[in-house]
């Protein structure tokens, strides 16, 4: 979805957050609506990177416990947010089903809604006759599984620029095909942001830039380690029959019905990694996380070190930066991938096995060593917060995670606790600590 954001850089403002995915809109936004003069830039189109490129789940369900009262509150928050800005942001609390012939990963699954409902989530383990009930439009008999009533998906294609369209309403600025290429500092504390149009003078900035956080930071002496896998993703349809579950994960595949009627299929975890500079640097830093899960990631080619988001190299500030070079990383997903996928998407449900493929993607998911985000306005460079590496699970929980940006930059108490998300927990290892979801 396209929008119409301002022409005009603003010379000064109470803060600026770089970076128009849906963490850093919802960010700009709670900002606004608190009072604060925002001024909101994005390199390339609000929304054109891993905000529209995702599921569109908005789930508590299996998530780690770190981020489960993170995933609670915005499951509110997204339907705050659509009564304030006015718009339908697509989010619906539809439910989401995972159905399993697999008792182990069932097992696993009746773990976690013991920890869950503790903590007051709706979360209720299906038998074997109820889990083949709900998923009679695949056509098999199952084990088990899960319903989550509460959790539900939006619209991955509408969310953040109608987000962005209500900073606007709450006074922000908000500007498109505008860079920013780095910050000034006065006595050590952030001063202005330099874009390619200009500087803005300011003393609050927020980093919600995705991918390209880490090479940004590095230009200032800031270590954060990310490294990004590359996801593809096709959609098939429109037309299907109503009695297809709007959210269904299996292992082998997972489906979600759009809200133009279209499906969308992937596969849970699977992805390439891409060879980058930063990768490289911070291998040892993800030896953990590559050990939990090298069964279901790829090696892939070169496109991701050619588009330059993770580099390490330094830029002036008077000349084009990566981020002009590249508006909108927009990746060749893996036909080996998009095939399978649909392949086990087809099998699994059999009404969509007429239904044509639309379109396929791909999409870069910046993650951290541990597969929790970092959230954190301590990082060694007065006057900056940090909000990135969401490890594939920004959509859902980027409204919770821009109003905690909010909080941390006016000083308020924040949504949820902080402490799990710092990024000077990196300085130690991240052994038995990997996200399990």
């Amino acid at each position: 979805m396209h929008i119409e954001t301002h022409s005009t850089l603003p010379a000064q403002a109470d803060c600026v957050v770089i970076g128009g995915g849906v963490v850093g809109v919802s960010a700009a936004y709670w900002l606004a609506r608190a009072g604060q003069k925002v001024v909101l830039l994005e390199k390339g189109r609000i929304g054109a990177e891993q905000s529209s490129r995702n599921w569109g789940w908005c789930r508590q369900q299996n998530r780690d416990s770190r981020e489960l009262p993170l995933s609670t509150e915005s499951l509110r928050l997204w339907e705050e947010m659509s009564r304030d800005i006015g718009e339908d942001l697509g989010f619906r609390r539809c439910g989401l089903l995972y159905l399993s012939n697999d008792e182990a990963e069932i097992e696993g699954w009746a773990k976690w809604g013991r920890f869950a409902r503790g903590e007051g989530v709706d979360t209720r383990m299906l038998s074997a006759p109820e889990a083949s009930a709900r998923g009679a439009a695949t056509g098999k008999g199952w084990a088990g599984g899960v319903w989550s009533p509460s959790d539900g998906t939006a619209d991955p294609a509408r969310a953040a620029p109608l987000i962005a369209k209500g900073v606007m309403q709450h006074g922000g600025v908000v500007l498109q095909n505008c860079a920013a290429r780095g910050l000034e500092l006065e006595a050590g504390h952030v001063s202005a942001v330099v874009t390619e149009a200009g500087p803005i003078r300011t003393r609050q900035v927020v980093m919600a830039g995705g991918a390209w956080a880490s090479s940004f930071l590095h230009q200032r002496g800031i270590r954060f380690p990310q490294s990004a896998v590359r996801s593809s993703i096709l959609s098939v349809g429109p037309g299907a029959a109503a009695e297809v579950p709007p959210a269904l994960h299996t292992k082998g595949a997972s489906v979600t019905r759009r809200t133009d009627g279209a499906f969308t299929m992937a596969i849970s975890g699977s992805g390439t990694l891409d060879l980058t500079p930063g990768a490289l640097k911070e291998a040892r830093h993800f030896a953990p996380m590559a050990l939990k899960r090298w069964r279901v990631l790829r090696p892939g080619g070169l496109q991701a070190w050619r588009a330059g988001f993770e580099t390490r190299r330094h830029w002036a500030l008077d000349k084009e930066t990566p981020m002009e070079r590249v508006r909108i990383l927009d990746p060749v997903p893996s036909k080996a991938l998009i095939a399978k996928t649909l392949s086990a998407a087809r099998a699994l449900m059999p009404a969509l096995r007429e239904l044509p493929v639309q379109a396929t993607w791909a999409g870069y998911i910046d993650s951290t060593p541990d597969g929790v985000p970092v959230i954190d306005s301590d990082i060694g460079l007065p006057g900056a917060t940090l909000a990135a590496g969401l490890s594939g699970h920004g959509f859902g929980i980027g409204p919770g995670v821009g109003h905690l940006v909010a909080d941390l930059v006016l000083g308020r108490a924040p949504l949820t606790s902080v402490a799990q998300y710092r990024l000077a927990r990196f300085e130690k290892s991240q052994w038995g600590k990997i996200a399990e979801f």
